[in-house]
């Protein structure tokens, strides 16, 4: 046996703080801007649409910001997660790579998400906030905020992509069983929803349009406010407990990686495992970092660096950030976690930097490395998890071909077990790639004509 096949840490070797890459940034990421006025935005700015104390860690400068002992009492129901070596899919690519996996499929609601989500509602129970609003895409965020809202007793509205709440109604079921409202988005239930669907009734919806209707839900009801999944840099901060553990693990069995992979919709998994290893890249350390999304979305590697809004109703202030503009409405590509018109902007100024390289993947060969996985590994990607497997696969194989031992670190963010009609679409041939035309992007771009420039 060549080293092990599972590491595992001690509860008490948990970390205790989170990492924020702001203090290490070589480039400092350029500040969000009040759209009415043109100027950065202050605390106040955000203050009907999140508890003050989350406002407080997304302009924070701490190297180190430490983890309340409520929360780790509840990650403490899945976390440290293990640390695998897949083997197995090592050798059905016949590469001298070493393969290693961050687990975060063992999390009750399956996936990543809930390293942020029970952090955000242990926050709004704090600040005295009995209510929150959300949306999702392909139910991993809306399952993992329904889940935290339990533990901490509050009430949760979750607005779902239309063609995500078609295609994966147990992730619905999931979220109502935790004691959540979930409706498909774009809904009658706002005014942004309802402007939408005067327009285009028959539409898939997108993540920008349930952001604008969770957003408008939470600033027009009491003692309510709103939860975001990905993209902004409190929700990037509260991952990086991934990595941390991650660079724990290998230690004890004085490995460092030469590769770390991820896959990015709006960026919150793929940073929760590489903000520590590109502050070690910062720092002299040698380590490539790559950010696998979809080509049908191809954010980071097509997409300008621009001040967009956030959602669809302009409702949020303008980050700066690579986007196809907010309203953009994605293909119905099954990678639904995936389909965000923007990227972080702290993942962005990095990309900027050349700190990460972006990646653009089909979805048949995203599937194809997706069930060879399970066909060795046994464990079923999410989706979007196998967007980080098609990049390692790519990895491993250019070492094989070089002849050269690698050492290649990856999430495996989610379980694909609520998203078995995708397998079940790529099994039967009916699921095609589709690579966003360049007409698109250039309409993308018109699009942002007027905004301010980064």
């Amino acid at each position: 046996m060549d080293g092990p096949t599972k590491i595992f840490l001690d509860e008490k070797d948990m970390p205790r703080q989170w990492y924020n890459i702001q203090a290490d940034m070589p480039t400092p990421m350029k500040p969000p801007l009040n759209p009415g006025t043109g100027q950065p935005i202050s605390p106040d700015d955000l203050a009907p649409v999140f508890p003050m104390n989350l406002i407080e860690q997304e302009v924070s400068q701490e190297r180190w910001i430490d983890i309340p002992e409520p929360v780790l009492e509840k990650l403490l129901l899945w976390r440290p997660s293990p640390l695998y070596r897949a083997k197995a899919f090592e050798e059905a690519l016949g590469t001298p790579a070493k393969i290693y996996y961050k687990n975060e499929g063992v999390s009750p609601p399956g996936s990543h998400k809930p390293n942020t989500a029970v952090a955000q509602a242990y926050y709004n129970k704090a600040f005295g906030i009995e209510r929150l609003t959300t949306e999702t895409g392909a139910g991993q965020w809306g399952s993992a905020l329904a889940f935290a809202c339990k533990l901490f007793g509050l009430k949760l509205k979750v607005y779902m992509v239309r063609i995500s709440f078609d295609q994966k109604p147990f992730r619905k079921f999931m979220m109502e069983t935790w004691g959540a409202e979930c409706v498909p988005s774009p809904s009658p239930n706002t005014n942004a929803g309802r402007s939408i669907l005067e327009k285009l009734p028959d539409t898939p919806g997108s993540l920008g349009i349930a952001i604008s209707e969770a957003i408008e839900d939470a600033v027009t009801s009491k003692n309510c406010r709103y939860s975001l999944g990905s993209v902004l840099n409190h929700v990037l901060l509260h991952q990086t407990i991934i990595g941390l553990e991650a660079q724990k693990q290998l230690a004890l069995i004085d490995t460092y990686p030469d590769v770390v992979v991820g896959c990015a919709g709006g960026g919150s998994n793929f940073a929760g495992l590489s903000f520590p290893y590109i502050r070690d890249k910062i720092h002299g350390k040698e380590v490539h970092v790559v950010a696998a999304e979809p080509a049908a979305c191809p954010t980071m590697t097509k997409a300008p660096f621009v001040y967009d809004f956030g959602d669809t109703a302009m409702t949020t202030p303008l980050l700066p950030m690579h986007s196809l503009g907010h309203d953009f409405v994605p293909p119905p590509l099954h990678a639904g976690g995936l389909r965000y018109h923007g990227m972080a902007p702290l993942v962005s100024q990095l990309i900027i930097d050349g700190l990460i390289e972006p990646r653009s993947y089909h979805q048949l060969e995203c599937y194809k490395y997706a069930v060879l996985w399970a066909g060795t590994e046994g464990f079923i990607p999410a989706p979007e998890t196998s967007h980080a497997i098609a990049a390692a696969a790519e990895e491993a194989l250019r070492a094989k071909e070089e002849g050269k031992e690698k050492v290649i670190l990856l999430n495996w963010s989610g379980h694909g077990l609520m998203d078995l009609t995708g397998y079940d679409a790529y099994l039967s041939g009916k699921l095609s790639d589709y690579a966003l035309p360049e007409e698109e992007i250039a309409r993308a771009e018109a699009a942002l004509e007027g905004l301010p420039k980064p």
